[in-house]
């Protein structure tokens, strides 16, 4: 099969054919049939997530069950799946607490090398997926099986960047009708934090991006205003927004300390700053003691939308198939595998909200 390897730091993905290694009892084979283009891998590359190459990455995706190994129970040859980077083995601590989002297998699926290049080199795959491929192999415990017609292209998105913007909102905020959102960072992950504030009858939802393109994006997928940082202070721009105030929650969608505590600066005195985006692993967060205390601001960590997947995939399949959850107006564009190294550029430049290989 073909897949887009991660070879070095800050380098070109390789497009290689490699060899698959055997399933096991519990695996499951699926023919990838769309894969999103997250930041995530754009981290891996870059170095902000520990991970070493060679690997195959990619961790967005859906697809096609090719074959399934003898103690797979929950799944067979034909069915339509979504992969889960973070599993969902539903029997470990925190699943059976209903936070499958911290399953305690998390890192144990990531462990095994799942593909060879052509001089024998094991490849690791990224987050236990490597959906920039023709096929993947992996746990039955990182896959969800859905039944619906939305197109692949849209249904890989539920994968990561929707299920973690959507569920910011929806579980890890906890969003009110009538309550106020800023939304730092409108890629993606950004967008759907903005359509969950939506869902959730937010009353002002404030889309915080220097792109432009970002920034219309967000008015036609649930956004009542948008605020350009580069024009005047982002953190004045959204109390002036907002009676002076602040906003109940502000998400950070970026990952830079810095952006983090401008959002704990928009929010307002008892009011959430919710991290969304993912930082470099050596970097720390600097929160000013006084308003966490004296106005009782909260900072909440978010990971995958705080989602128990199992149920919150079937619940935005539902919102997209009602009309509640837009996906088709957040793919910009969608380009063949080989094209991979040219999806990461246009993220980086900041020209696409998200790009799909199919």
């Amino acid at each position: 099969m073909r897949a887009a390897i991660f070879t070095e730091l800050n380098g070109p993905m390789s497009v290689e054919d490699v060899t698959p290694i055997d399933p096991g009892p519990g695996d499951v084979v699926v023919r990838i049939t769309a894969s999103g283009v997250c930041h995530s891998d754009l981290h891996v590359i870059g170095g902000a997530l520990p991970m070493p190459p060679p690997c195959i990455l990619g961790h967005e995706g859906t697809g096609i069950v090719e074959a399934v190994g003898p103690e797979v129970k929950g799944l067979q040859v034909g069915d339509r799946v979504i992969g889960t980077f973070i599993p969902a083995c539903g029997v470990c601590w925190h699943c059976l607490r209903d936070e499958s989002h911290l399953c305690d297998n998390t890192y144990a699926v990531m462990g095994s090398p799942r593909a060879t290049r052509g001089d024998g080199t094991p490849l690791m795959t990224m987050t236990g997926l490597g959906t920039f491929a023709e096929y993947m192999t992996c746990a039955e415990m990182s896959l969800v099986k859905i039944d619906t017609d939305v197109p692949d292209e849209q249904l890989a998105l539920i994968g990561c960047g929707v299920t973690t913007g959507v569920g910011a909102a929806l579980n890890t905020a906890q969003v009110q009708p009538g309550d106020t959102v800023a939304v730092i960072g409108c890629g993606g992950v950004g967008q759907s934090v903005i359509q969950g504030a939506k869902i959730a009858g937010a009353s002002v939802i404030i889309a915080v991006d220097p792109v432009a393109l970002k920034r219309d994006a967000a008015l036609g997928l649930g956004a009542t205003h948008t605020v350009d940082p580069n024009e005047a202070d982002a953190v004045e721009q959204v109390k002036a927004l907002t009676g002076g105030r602040g906003v109940d929650y502000a998400f950070e969608v970026i990952g830079m300390p810095s952006t983090v505590a401008q959002a704990f600066d928009m929010a307002r005195s008892g009011g959430a700053a919710v991290a969304v985006g993912v930082s470099h692993f050596t970097e720390s967060i600097t929160i000013p003691s006084f308003p966490l205390v004296l106005s009782e601001k909260r900072l909440l960590g978010c990971v995958y939308g705080s989602a128990q997947v199992r149920r919150d995939f079937p619940r935005l399949v539902g919102f997209v198939e009602n009309g509640r959850l837009d996906l088709g107006n957040m793919i910009s564009r969608t380009l063949p595998l080989d094209d991979i190294n040219e999806a990461f550029r246009a993220m980086k430049d900041g020209e696409v909200i998200r790009s799909v290989l199919v």
